[in-house]
């Protein structure tokens, strides 16, 4: 396996391709951070759900993708940070995504959260991506 400068990037990338694919799972390794953002997108319901598979010798994060009346939920994603360039943004700062409906996700001193719970929360962060 290649080593990776951006892995959150190569996770939402493959999050990208299985559903343009119309793949109904695929996975990456697993980190937190990518469990993290696989849980905000369940919650919002870009996927059905997620779950470690821990039975190898490295720990991988299988995600089932979510098809509605056979188009994928997940239209599009930008990530918006980069490793060379960094993103951050105030609570009033959070942009909407697509008027509303989409979402933005960042990383937070509270930990990564959709722009919907940093706003209650009153955090602002590195913004990480875009999905809508």
């Amino acid at each position: 396996m290649a080593v990776l400068s951006d892995p959150i990037s190569d996770f939402l990338t493959r999050l990208k391709n299985a559903s343009r694919a119309e793949n109904e799972t695929f996975q990456a390794p697993f980190s937190k951070a990518k469990a993290e953002i696989a849980r905000i997108l369940k919650e919002e319901g870009y996927i059905w759900k997620y779950e470690v598979d821990d039975s190898g010798k490295f720990p991988e994060i299988r995600v089932s993708t979510r098809f509605v009346d056979g188009q994928a939920a997940l239209t599009d994603l930008k990530k918006v940070s980069k490793p060379g360039r960094r993103n951050y943004v105030g609570v009033n700062e959070i942009p909407r995504v697509r008027s509303g409906l989409g979402i933005s996700i960042l990383s937070t001193s509270k930990g990564i959260l959709s722009n919907r719970e940093a706003k209650k929360e009153n955090v602002g962060g590195e913004l990480l991506a875009q999905v809508w």
